[in-house]
Order: C-alpha cells, then sequence, then structure tokens
C-alpha cells in the first residue's frame, strides 16, 4: 500500500505539465494580445484550420489565391483543431492547442525520470525540457504544424529508452500526418528497434516511414502544391557547387552556426545526451538543416528545434538512468553533477530566448497603441476583404477574408486596408517601400476611414473599381516553411 507521501509524488509529471500548459498559455496569448503575433504563419494556420472546420479544405489566401496548404507541406493533422475551432472561432485556439500539446510532452520524459531517478531529478529533467530555449523560440514565433509532432516523439522516444517497441513505433506512427520529412523520422525509430531490438517491428517502422515520406513527397504534395511539385526542394540542393561526399562532412558543421546550434542543444544536458543512443531519433532533423542552403534552418530561432527537444531530454534521462545502473556511459560523479548543472544552464539561457520575455514589464501592460488598433480593427466589418499588415493579420482571419499588405497584386482586390504605420515590421516590404505604397493606395480610390496611433484603416470609395494589380512576384516568407 502507498504512502500519502508516494501518492503525491505521483503527480509529479502531470504538475510539470500542468504548470508549463499554463506558462505557454499566458505567454503566447499575451504576446498575440499585444499584436506580436503576425499572419506568416500563424494567420496562415488560422486559415487553414478554419477552412477544415468550414469543410473547404485547408484553403489559405494568405499563400495565394485558392491555394492548398496541404500542397505547401503535408499536414493533414491539422483538421484534428477542427471541432475546437466550431466551439472558439480564434487564433488563441491554435495557440492554446500548442501550449498543451508542447505541454503534455514533459509527462513521459518526467514519470520515466521520476520511476528511475526520483523527484528531483523529474522536476529538473520536465522543466527543464519545458523551459527550453527551443521550446522557446518556437511558442515565440506563432503556430505551427509541427507542435503534433512533439509528443508524439516524446512518448515513442521514452518506450525506446524502456525497451517498449510498439509502443515506440505506435507513437511514432502518426508523424507521418503532421509533416512531410517526418516519416525519415519514423524510419530512424524503426532503426533504433532494428538495431537494439525486435528486428520485425524495426523493419516495419523503416519501410512504413520512408515510403510515407516518398508518398508525400513525389505524389501528394505534387498533386497539391499550385506549381506542381515539392516547393522545397532547393533547400537542399547544396547551392550552385553542389555537394559531393568529400565537402559533405563540411557542409555540416559550417558556417559555425551550425556547430553553436548543436552545442546549444545538448548544453541542457551538459552535454550528456550525446552519449544516449535514442539521439539517433534526432539524426534526420539535424541532417536536413545542417545540409539545407538556406541560413534559417542553421540556427536557433523560429520552431525548427523544438521536435528535437524531447529527444534531447530522454537522451538525458536515458544516460542518468544507465549510470545509476553502472552501465558505463558516464563516471556516476557526472551523473550526479549533471542535474544542478543542468538546472543552472536552463536558467542561465532562458533571458537569451523568448521565454525571457516573461519577465519583461512590456508582457504585462498593454500600449495605447494597441487599444488603439482593437478599435480600429473593431471597424471592419465580419466578412470583409482585407488586406492587412502582417501583424494585423491574424487579429482578423477569424472572421474576415485576409490577405497580407505589401503584395500589389494582391491590395488591390480588397475593400479595406489596414496598415500599421507607427511600427512597421519590414516585411515583406520595408518601411520606406511600405510607405510608397501606401501613397499609391490613397491615389488609387482608398479613403482613410480612420487612423489611431498609426493603425491606419482605407476603404475603397464606393463606386471606385478595384485598380490594375502589379504583376510583382510575392516577397519570400519570414520563416523558411
Amino acid at each position: 500500500m502507498t504512502s500519502p507521501a508516494e501518492r503525491r509524488v505521483r503527480f509529479i509529471p502531470w504538475a510539470v505539465a500542468l504548470t508549463l500548459f499554463l506558462a505557454y498559455s499566458f505567454f503566447t496569448i499575451r504576446r498575440h494580445e499585444l499584436l506580436l503575433t503576425s499572419g506568416y504563419d500563424l494567420g496562415i494556420f488560422e486559415q487553414g484550420v478554419r477552412g477544415y472546420a468550414e469543410g473547404r479544405g485547408p484553403i489559405v489566401e494568405l499563400k495565394g489565391p485558392g491555394f492548398n496548404l496541404l500542397g505547401d507541406h503535408f499536414s493533414p493533422a491539422l483538421a484534428a483543431l477542427a471541432p475546437f475551432y466550431w466551439l472558439w472561432p480564434s487564433a488563441k485556439v491554435l495557440l492554446l492547442a500548442q501550449s498543451a500539446l508542447v505541454a503534455v510532452a514533459a509527462v513521459p520524459i518526467t514519470r520515466w525520470a521520476l520511476r528511475e531517478l526520483g523527484p528531483v531529478a523529474a522536476g529538473v529533467s520536465g522543466l527543464g525540457y519545458g523551459f527550453s530555449w527551443g521550446l522557446a523560440s518556437a511558442l515565440g514565433f506563432d503556430f505551427h504544424e509541427i507542435t503534433f509532432a512533439v509528443p508524439l516523439i516524446a512518448f515513442s522516444v521514452v518506450a525506446l529508452g524502456e525497451r517498449r517497441w510498439i509502443a515506440a513505433l505506435a507513437w511514432a506512427a502518426p508523424l507521418v500526418l503532421v509533416k512531410e520529412d517526418l516519416g525519415i523520422t519514423v524510419a530512424a525509430v524503426g532503426a533504433y528497434i532494428l538495431w537494439r531490438g525486435d528486428r520485425r517491428v524495426g523493419v516495419a517502422g523503416i519501410l512504413f516511414g520512408v515510403g510515407s515520406s516518398l508518398v508525400e513527397l513525389l505524389v501528394l504534395l505534387p498533386a497539391m502544391s499550385p506549381g506542381g511539385s515539392f516547393a522545397y526542394w532547393d533547400n537542399l540542393s547544396g547551392g550552385s557547387g553542389g555537394r559531393n561526399l568529400l565537402t559533405l562532412p563540411l557542409d555540416l558543421i559550417t558556417p559555425g552556426e551550425k556547430v553553436t546550434t548543436v552545442l546549444l542543444l545538448l548544453a541542457p544536458t551538459v552535454l550528456l545526451a550525446a552519449r544516449s543512443p535514442l539521439m539517433v531519433v534526432a539524426l534526420p532533423t539535424l541532417g536536413w538543416r545542417l545540409l539545407s542552403n538556406n541560413p534559417a534552418y542553421w540556427g536557433t530561432s523560429y520552431h525548427y528545434s523544438a521536435v528535437l527537444m524531447p529527444i534531447v531530454f530522454a537522451a538525458f534521462v536515458d544516460v542518468l538512468v544507465k549510470a545509476r545502473g553502472r552501465q558505463g556511459l558516464v563516471p556516476r560523479w557526472i551523473s550526479r553533477a549533471a542535474l544542478p548543472v543542468s538546472l543552472a544552464v536552463t536558467l542561465a539561457l532562458l533571458p537569451g530566448f523568448a521565454f525571457g520575455q516573461l519577465f519583461s514589464t512590456e508582457l504585462w501592460r498593454t500600449p495605447a497603441r494597441v487599444e488603439a488598433a482593437r478599435s480600429v480593427l473593431a471597424t471592419v466589418p465580419d466578412g470583409a476583404r482585407v488586406s492587412a499588415s502582417n501583424r494585423l493579420v491574424p487579429q482578423l482571419t477569424n472572421r474576415c477574408e485576409v490577405i497580407v499588405f505589401g503584395w500589389p497584386q494582391n491590395w488591390s482586390t480588397a475593400e479595406w486596408i489596414v496598415v500599421d504605420e507607427g511600427q512597421p515590421m519590414g516585411w515583406p516590404m520595408a518601411p520606406e517601400r511600405e510607405r510608397q505604397e501606401l501613397a499609391t493606395v490613397k491615389h488609387s480610390g482608398y479613403q482613410v476611414v480612420r487612423s489611431d496611433h498609426g493603425i491606419t484603416l482605407l476603404r475603397r470609395a464606393p463606386g471606385t473599381a478595384a485598380p490594375a494589380a502589379a504583376d510583382t512576384p510575392a516577397p519570400p516568407s519570414p520563416g523558411a516553411g
């Protein structure tokens, strides 16, 4: 019979997850309320989820007329949010769902550490994962489909560490519905099982993962893409010089930003995670990122490291468990020092990434400019077609048909235009170019309806035809897909 103290300890994993969910929810919702989210990418994903909820499929006007989001990245998992969006049609639904999914991934990691190492190790590993810089960068940059992958990977990798082979593959298998490259992660799970355990389960995982990615990349994505092919092949082209086996090792470590990212991934675990074979599951994601010719993938910004954090911390627990069992991965004195050092590193890194905003007074107060923006945006009627500054887009995507201001072939089709002249984001146009474009708008039949704290709302004058659209190519997105 368990004692009351033992029963309380068993709730540690869920207490950690609840703490993280509350912190994430406040952080992401507050950023949205302060106009710090953007059309690229929160607006894009809200339009996709709204399309599912309305039975139209994930059609995203922000990416282009009639653009099917499944032709950009294969992520039908987004449809799981449609029922929640029926209940509350708001971008906040996506942010809350993301907070819950990322938070629940702490449960298997914390529970494994609790069972094998005790409550202190459980708390350090769970909270270390939860407040890691990789998650901070993801949660500080809107919403992304890979949020569904984070808990699946966490449960799968912990099952690998516990030698529960079928459970590990079962948790990994749905990753193929999250994003096209994650089939290779499923294959990595299968390879680990083949290497360390059940050969039949391992081979099944490899075949299923590789086969799913190939079908998605070569058949499904081209069938739904406006360009008739996967849009991101060029990111792995290796540049004008190409790649060969001789240059491949150098490509993995240059520029030096790549090495910095890998070291930062391992730093909260005092580099011990590198000693665990579970890190094999991280290799597909690390591989395509480091070999890409797109610099956005190399560093610590955006959401690209989120799927790696549960692997890193599960590997950390794996090393500590084996050290306790004297299996020789690391000396026991190092493993004993690892927890306090890990906690210190996590705390030291916290201010340098997005979670550092939690300690800023800016996140806790609402400027007059934000109140003014809400008032101006409330003037736009439901169902209107609006061209808006990137930061204003996700404030409207739940009730309007929205496109980003700055693409001349697009704003001319909108009845309403709303622009943040006071604090321009600088994307998709530089501020000076945006001012010039706004002057063109005012000479093209649009009249200023309201202007407050730099938030300017214009409407096409009654009886004025839409001006001809300029043939200007769309700018690249601030992220890299």
